[in-house]
């Protein structure tokens, strides 16, 4: 045999011998990004409404608030008062509802749930059956004594307190003076459905207000709004957003101030 023929023999065999030991790359697993923290719902006060109930909540993510709402039954909707608060008048057909024990979600204090038979003012726009959902930054027993003959009920808050354009309305007594945006789709043809207020007393903000007509809530259909926001935001937590949910399962509708924010 040729030498060289000995010696690329023996060449190829460790070659081959190489290539079946030779240890196999690692293949790196992408990183999986941390499961997102879960959210918690804790349930407020529950108090009868129509022939069903209504109860507030606030949802957290690791203790910090980012949602406050209420959800309320189906039957809720059924056998509501046909008369009463009319005009400036309040609270005949009003639910107030306390906030989860324990949990603060600054500057929220209590949210009212008011029903309105016949709507209210001004005539041709808000005069449908609907609800006021006020989300309160005071206390109730201070918002009780709110009069309309109050020398500082009309004193309006900073500018800057407000989002720009809005206007004052008359206000209602143990409420306040509600804030309109006069370029709300109401206001330029369309029916009302659905709008969201701010409302002053005593020169500072002391609630915001989704307002919403049972008509819309009989569609059971989902809707989310971006709030219009002031400059200048009262100290704790603020929405950015406000949702009607539907629960076709649960027989349940939600109405939730989402996206809160840290001012």
């Amino acid at each position: 045999m040729r030498p060289f023929a000995i010696v690329e023999g023996v060449l190829v065999s460790a070659l081959a011998v190489a290539l079946i030991v030779k240890p196999q790359p690692k293949i790196l697993k992408a990183e999986q990004p941390p499961p997102a923290p879960a959210a918690e719902t804790s349930i407020g006060e529950t108090r009868k409404l129509g022939d069903g109930i209504v109860r507030s909540f606030v949802r957290t993510v690791e203790g910090r608030p980012v949602a406050i709402g209420v959800t309320f039954t189906e039957s809720a909707l059924n056998h509501l008062p046909t008369t009463g608060d009319r005009g400036l008048g309040c609270c005949q057909n009003e639910t107030l509802l306390r906030l989860p024990d324990g949990l603060n979600v600054p500057p929220f204090t209590h949210i009212a749930v008011n029903w309105n038979p016949n709507g209210h003012v001004p005539p041709g726009i808000y005069d449908k059956p609907h609800f006021d959902f006020h989300f309160y930054m005071m206390d109730d027993a201070e918002r009780q004594k709110i009069a309309l003959d109050d020398p500082n009920f009309a004193k309006a808050p900073p500018a800057d307190c407000l989002p720009a354009g809005h206007i004052a309305t008359p206000g209602v007594m143990k409420m306040g003076v509600h804030w309109i945006d006069p370029t709300s789709p109401e206001f330029h043809g369309m029916p009302f459905t659905r709008t969201f207020l701010y409302g002053a007393y005593a020169g500072r903000v002391n609630f915001i207000e989704p307002m919403i007509t049972k008509a819309q809530f009989d569609m059971k259909q989902d809707s989310t709004d971006t709030i219009k926001q002031p400059k200048v935001y009262p100290l704790g937590y603020f929405p950015t957003t406000y949702s009607i949910k539907y629960d076709a399962a649960a027989k349940e509708y939600t109405v939730v101030l989402e996206g809160l924010t840290a001012h």
